[in-house]
């Protein structure tokens, strides 16, 4: 067999087995099953960046996004327009869906207002670096008031209101801080109390000196303690309490009954004898 012979030969089997593979990668491909690329349907508004609480949500803070149709947002929004003008009432960072419960009604406003559930009121209390815990009391955080007051030149400790969340320290509302942990150094802190609780807060601030005390944000429990007086606190016991005596309902007692009639009496002599004789 002379080269050129040869050649032909190699050329030939190897564009066979060529041929042979490329059919078996052919019918490879055609078993292979079809997969549809889902084209999204389904848009919900997200933000394009981090937005603080109380601020007014406007255009170039937010925008549509493609949304899995299997897993829709929960009080989300399909229109950029239904969210615009509208107050953040809890931070939304990037990419975050906006919902109803992270902004507030479109009459609310923007700001502190529109954080203030229906029921429940916004009082300002004035705060140093002591009653204040070291500025530690900063939005989100919740916190015991006590109060120490001087009813009849005794002092009396007491905590009046208990585990109250803390809306702003100062003018500052936004809670990223505080989840940093970073104090806020503030003279006036704002706190969530409902109405009755409003009404001793203020008393309290008047009649006395308040001091808050920091909880911690898992212990929700209500604190209900009889204070502390100054007798105790130095080792005296406590004075008795005072009996009041509740008398009952008046008795039906039956008068003493009349005295008898006065007998009048003569003496009488006769000779020797002596005797005394009823006048009738």
């Amino acid at each position: 067999m002379n080269r050129r012979y040869r050649t032909l030969v190699v050329v030939g089997v190897a564009v066979a087995l060529a041929s042979l593979a490329s059919y078996g990668v052919y019918r490879a491909i055609q078993r292979i099953p079809v997969r549809e690329v889902p084209i999204a349907s389904h848009f919900a508004v997200v933000a394009t960046q981090t937005v603080p609480v109380g601020t007014m949500i406007t255009k170039d803070q937010v925008r549509l996004a493609a949304w899995p149709d299997e897993s829709p947002v929960a009080g989300g929004f399909t229109k950029v327009e239904d969210v615009i003008g509208r107050g953040v009432t809890a931070s939304i960072v990037q990419n975050e869906p906006v919902t109803e419960s992270n902004i507030a009604p479109r009459e609310a406003g923007a700001g502190l207002p529109p954080m203030i559930p229906p029921g429940m009121r916004a009082m300002a209390v004035r705060v140093n670096d002591v009653i204040g815990v070291a500025g530690f009391t900063v939005p989100g955080t919740r916190v015991d008031v006590v109060v120490t007051v001087k009813p009849d030149k005794d002092s009396v400790s007491r905590v009046v209101v208990s585990n109250v969340q803390v809306l702003s320290a100062g003018t500052k509302i936004d809670q990223q801080k505080s989840k940093d942990g970073q104090a806020i150094p503030s003279a006036v802190v704002t706190l969530l109390v409902t109405p009755r609780d409003a009404e001793r807060l203020a008393l309290a601030s008047t009649e006395g000196q308040i001091v808050l005390a920091l909880r911690n944000p898992l212990d929700v429990e209500q604190v209900d303690t009889p204070g502390v007086r100054m007798a105790s606190l130095l080792g005296t016991p406590d004075p008795k309490p005072v009996r009041q005596i509740v008398q009952g309902l008046p008795r039906m007692v039956t008068p003493p009954p009349p005295p008898a009639p006065k007998v009048y009496t003569v003496e009488a002599i006769r000779g020797a004898k002596r005797s005394e004789e009823i006048i009738k």
